[in-house]
């Protein structure tokens, strides 16, 4: 049983050259590695993520004041169309792929005709549409998650004591307060996870081209989410 999986696995790695290997490991492990660092670094450098938090706590608070919170509930709605339409959207592009696999041939042929592209089977071009599939299915995913996300939010305003109660002291309005801002915080990070996915999917375009270009993309890709998430001016403008 070993030897049939082995050569199964050994045959699985010979249909892409040692530096297509190098460039996919370069291109996951880039991806973990920013976003597990725009997570850390929240803590210690400020973020769009980071800035924003303080405003959905800002506003949570004053949800604990009015009454009724019809205006909230807007909000919290119009935030959640957002992953809505990407969601959808999303589905449509995995939908286009998984046609794009049954006409690769055609595909493919085009892609040969580019002057700069590398040449490459029928089967590597398969290949490279499957981890778009897979990037978007990932991005899917996030968006559908962030959309649940946001109804725990309307959950939670809707749960909000009525503002004499909090006046009374019955209730802490900072509580409240902390815990539907925290909702709406991971909603919007999840969020950002399935938008990330969607710009590192450029990257991978690029491999159709070649392999220089999916490493050098990817690079070009993480420097463009770093400047806009933690260089960016409208950051500068949050944080006065």
């Amino acid at each position: 049983m070993r030897a049939p999986r082995l050569k199964l696995i050994m045959r699985i790695f010979t249909l892409l050259p040692w530096y297509d290997w190098l460039a996919i490991i370069w291109f996951f492990g880039v991806w973990l590695a920013y976003s597990r660092f725009s997570r850390n670094e929240n803590f210690t450098r400020p973020s769009i993520l980071w800035a924003t938090n303080r405003y959905r706590h800002y506003w949570l608070m004053q949800a604990t004041s009015r009454d009724p919170r019809v205006i909230d509930g807007i909000i919290t709605q119009n935030l959640s169309s957002t992953p809505a339409f990407f969601s959808s959207t999303t589905i449509i592009i995995i939908g286009g792929l998984f046609a794009l696999l049954g006409t690769t041939d055609r595909a493919s042929e085009l892609v040969r005709e580019i002057p700069f592209a590398v040449q490459t089977s029928v089967l590597v071009f398969d290949l490279k549409v499957l981890l778009l599939i897979g990037i978007f299915v990932y991005a899917f995913f996030r968006f559908s998650w962030s959309m649940r996300q946001y109804t725990f939010v309307a959950l939670l305003i809707g749960s909000l004591p009525e503002p004499a109660e909090f006046a009374s002291g019955k209730f802490d309005r900072d509580v409240f307060a902390a815990r539907a801002s925290r909702m709406v915080g991971l909603a919007a990070e999840t969020f950002n996870d399935g938008l990330r996915a969607y710009y590192l999917s450029f990257a991978v375009m690029a491999w159709f081209f070649s392999t220089i270009a999916f490493v050098v993309a990817t690079a070009v890709v993480i420097v463009i989410l770093y400047n806009r998430e933690f260089r960016s001016d409208v950051l500068q403008v949050l944080k006065e």
